[in-house]
C-alpha cells in the first residue's frame, strides 16, 4: 500500500512538472507574432509556453535582480550579451533570430500626410510624437537616431511623447494622444493598427540595426525545454512568420 501511495506521489509530480510552462520575457515588437509562435510549439511538444511582453531594457534590469523566467527575447542584441558575460545567462545558448525595423505610422483621420517623410513632423499639425523611451527600449533609441540623421532631433524633441515600450507609443499613436508615433514594423504589420492607419518605412541606414536575440537565462529550471523552444524558431515557416511581420530574418 504505501509502495503505491509513493508511485501516485511520483506521477502526480512528475504530471506536474509536465504541466509547468515555460515562461518568456518578451520585446512588446513580438507581441503581434510570439503568442502564435508559441502555440505552434506547445502543439507540436505539449510544453506550455507563458509570454510577458514589455521593454527590453525593463526586463534586462529585472533579469539582474533574480526574476525568474526561463527565456529572455530582447530587442537589443547586447542586453542578451551582457547577461551572458555576466553569468545570468546559459552561456552558448543565445540566438540572434531577427532584425527589426521601424516605421512613422499616423491614424488614417488624424489629417497628417506621411508621403513627405519626417518633415511632416516639423508641421503644426502634428503636436505630439509617440516613441517608445529611448533610455530603455530598443525602438525609442532606433527613433531617436532617425530623426538625429534627418537633423530633426533638437527641432522635435518638445513634441515627444515617451511610451514604456514601443507597444504604449503604438497605443498613444491609435488612440489619437499622439498625431503620429515612430513604431516596430511589426506593430504597424498588425490588423488593427494595417486597418486604422498608413505608414511611412524608414530608411534602414537612417538608424543602427535593431539586432534582436533570445537567451536562455541561468536561472531557468527548463533549461531543456528552454533551449527546445529556440531551436524551433530555426525552421523555416518561423522565419515566414517574422518576415511576414517586417523582420530582415538572419538566414
Amino acid at each position: 500500500m504505501r509502495a503505491l501511495a509513493v508511485l501516485i506521489f511520483a506521477l502526480c509530480t512528475a504530471a506536474g512538472a509536465a504541466a509547468q510552462p515555460l515562461t518568456v520575457a518578451a520585446a512588446s515588437d513580438l507581441q503581434v507574432l510570439l503568442p502564435d509562435i508559441a502555440k505552434r510549439f506547445e502543439r507540436e511538444t505539449k510544453i506550455p509556453v507563458a509570454t510577458t511582453f514589455g521593454s527590453s531594457g525593463n526586463f534586462f534590469a529585472q533579469i539582474r535582480n533574480g526574476a525568474p523566467y526561463d527565456l529572455f527575447f530582447s530587442a537589443d542584441v547586447d542586453y542578451a550579451e551582457r547577461l551572458e558575460d555576466a553569468g545570468l545567462a546559459e552561456r552558448g545558448s543565445l540566438v540572434e533570430y531577427a532584425t527589426g525595423r521601424i516605421v512613422l505610422w499616423t491614424r488614417k483621420d488624424s489629417g497628417v500626410n506621411l508621403t513627405v517623410g519626417l518633415g511632416i513632423l516639423a508641421s503644426p499639425r502634428v503636436r505630439r510624437i509617440a516613441i517608445a523611451n529611448p533610455e530603455h527600449a530598443p525602438y525609442g533609441r532606433a527613433a531617436v537616431a532617425a530623426l538625429e540623421h534627418e537633423h530633426l532631433y533638437q527641432a522635435l524633441q518638445s513634441k515627444l511623447v515617451l511610451g514604456e515600450n514601443v507597444s504604449q507609443a503604438a497605443q498613444f499613436a491609435q488612440s489619437g494622444n499622439a498625431e503620429v508615433g515612430i513604431l516596430a514594423l511589426s506593430l504597424a504589420l498588425s490588423p488593427p493598427l494595417q486597418k486604422a492607419g498608413t505608414m511611412y518605412r524608414m530608411p534602414d541606414d537612417w538608424y543602427p540595426p535593431i539586432r534582436q536575440a533570445a537567451v536562455v537565462l541561468q536561472r531557468s529550471t527548463q533549461k531543456a525545454a528552454a533551449k527546445q523552444f529556440l531551436t524551433f524558431l530555426e525552421r523555416p515557416e518561423i522565419a515566414r512568420i517574422l518576415e511576414q511581420y517586417g523582420f530582415a530574418v538572419n538566414k
